[in-house]
């Protein structure tokens, strides 16, 4: 009992601070502008930091942080959020949803790439808050709802724990989500964790149509006493993951962490929006960067053996 007034004294604060954040400012109603976004991120990257909301394309829309993409995507039947960022931005993504003029209990699924604090932390209460099935894999579902990182995650211990969200739906290869027209198809993407999971769609603005490939992180980050040379499966995983991504269809590419996709400059007109070739770009970039790391690994083993002999 005691339990279930914290959560709904916890509930009843999010939404006031979500209404006071919305009103503090009085944005002008609808997505800003990026040149309002880029004042209001100034300096700032952090996975809490907020944002305004700004729309990518058609019925495309970035709720999330200065530092962490959380996706809207809008329909007439009900919409889909991908990702939640952390709890302590709940509250600024709860007020770019109402700037946009939608309804929080219109969102009818809450989808995820992996299954990490900065991206799933506020799941469970943005759960609560909307009412919405939290959609997963099989292998994101057992860290999603105990809020825990996987015992073979790279970066166990590195980053914090979060509270857990109950999955409501479980999702295979190829499986899509649907409300109404939406219709997101889910793609298994093992790697930067167990549970990495990319998301694609078709999103139309009048006759120009796009196809969106929301593509989950692919970077070999870890905690400092993990070494991926050590764990062989691990980076077979992750390089099976990586090719996949390269033959992957990408007109518009969207990444967990707006800059590992160069987001915020392509919505600012310095780079185009839309590349038939991004996905492959995105994922030798990352094959590069697990050479770098697999051969920096190789040398501080060779300098340690050095010193010993």
């Amino acid at each position: 009992m005691a339990l279930s007034l914290m959560s709904a004294m916890r509930l009843l604060a999010l939404s006031m601070l979500a209404a006071t954040g919305a009103q503090a400012g009085r944005p002008k109603p609808g997505p800003a502008s990026m040149a309002e976004h880029q004042r209001q991120c100034a300096g700032k990257d952090g996975w809490s930091d907020p944002a305004p909301p700004i729309r990518i394309f058609a019925n495309v829309y970035d709720v999330g942080t200065c530092g962490i993409t959380v996706l809207l995507i809008a329909g007439p039947k009900g919409h889909i959020l991908i990702d939640a960022a952390t709890a302590k931005a709940v509250p600024s993504i709860m007020a770019n949803i109402g700037r946009l003029g939608f309804r929080p209990g219109d969102i009818k699924y809450l989808l995820s790439s992996h299954e990490h604090v900065d991206h799933v932390g506020g799941l469970d209460d943005m759960q609560r808050l909307t009412g919405a099935t939290p959609v997963a894999s099989a292998a994101a579902r057992p860290m999603l709802e105990s809020g825990k990182l996987a015992a073979d995650d790279p970066q166990r211990g590195l980053i914090p724990d979060y509270t857990g969200v109950r999955v409501g739906r479980i999702v295979r290869d190829g499986d899509v989500v649907a409300v109404g027209p939406l219709r997101l198809t889910a793609h298994l993407t093992p790697g930067h964790s167990a549970g990495g999971t990319s998301w694609s769609w078709t999103s139309c603005a009048g006759k120009a149509c796009h196809g969106i490939a929301y593509i989950d992180s692919l970077n070999a980050v870890s905690a400092d006493d993990y070494r991926f040379s050590a764990h062989p499966a691990q980076v077979a995983r992750l390089r099976a993951t990586i090719a996949r991504v390269k033959r992957m269809r990408c007109d518009i590419l969207v990444t967990p962490h707006p800059s590992g996709s160069n987001l915020y400059a392509r919505l600012a007109g310095q780079a185009p929006l839309s590349d038939s070739k991004a996905c492959a770009a995105y994922a030798t970039a990352a094959a590069t960067r697990l050479n770098q790391r697999l051969a920096s690994e190789a040398a501080a083993a060779k300098a340690a053996g050095s010193t010993r002999q």
